[in-house]
């Protein structure tokens, strides 16, 4: 991966234009915040960035995606089914592996749940639910990781490891966000969504928060 490129896409619903068209490149090693209210967009980018770079790419959806009557640890490592054979993925289903469930756990253990484990996603809170999505982005190990308010419904301890994280151990990023002084603090770019078109995009280091308050 170079660069990623998207060149005057849009998106519309029921007949209406609710995105673009608009274009933008994404550099090897750019960790991007899409910042701006709701409803203008940020999730229809993701996810238009989704179907033109799948390969080697992990999402991380506002609505996280997960099966709700399985356990942390097989949400999780679904993160890698495609990376082993069938039988081996039906084999982890009944009884997992010690070396997969060494690996879940340690990353479960950055994000403050190793004690979460074997509970079922259905009856975690949502800031459970919601680093068990981002333990199964790093498990995947994608070069560029896509992320749709990953820190919404975290503490801001949390917040700050979840942001460390994905910025540190995915290569490139883009992560949608309310939080402007959290998307200063961790990203390198910014790029403002407004009336579905880019309003803004410049590096994080020129701009404070204020600078962001006329995309609210």
């Amino acid at each position: 991966m170079t660069a990623l490129t998207l060149d005057q896409v849009s998106a519309g619903y029921g007949g209406e234009l609710v995105l673009g068209p608009l274009s933008l490149t994404v550099a090897r090693g750019d960790k991007v915040a899409l910042v701006g209210r709701s409803g203008v967009g940020k999730s229809t980018l993701l996810s238009l960035m989704y179907e033109h770079w799948p390969d080697g790419t992990a999402m991380i959806p506002q609505e996280l995606g997960l099966v709700q009557s399985l356990s942390v640890f097989h949400n999780v490592y679904m993160g890698r089914l495609s990376q082993h054979p069938s039988w081996y993925n039906l084999v982890t289903l009944v009884r997992p592996f010690r070396r997969d469930v060494s690996t879940v756990q340690a990353l479960l253990a950055e994000l403050s749940i190793e004690d979460k484990l074997w509970e079922r996603a259905g009856e975690l809170s949502g800031g459970q639910r919601q680093r068990t999505a981002i333990a199964r982005s790093l498990y995947q190990r994608g070069r560029l990781v896509l992320a749709d308010e990953p820190a919404s419904a975290l503490d801001g301890p949390q917040s700050e490891v979840v942001m460390a994280a994905l910025t540190t151990q995915f290569e490139t990023a883009v992560i949608a966000m309310h939080d402007v002084e959290l998307a200063l603090r961790y990203t390198d770019r910014v790029i403002g969504i407004q009336d579905g078109q880019i309003a803004l995009d410049a590096p994080s280091r020129e701009l404070q928060a204020a600078d962001l308050r006329f995309l609210y």
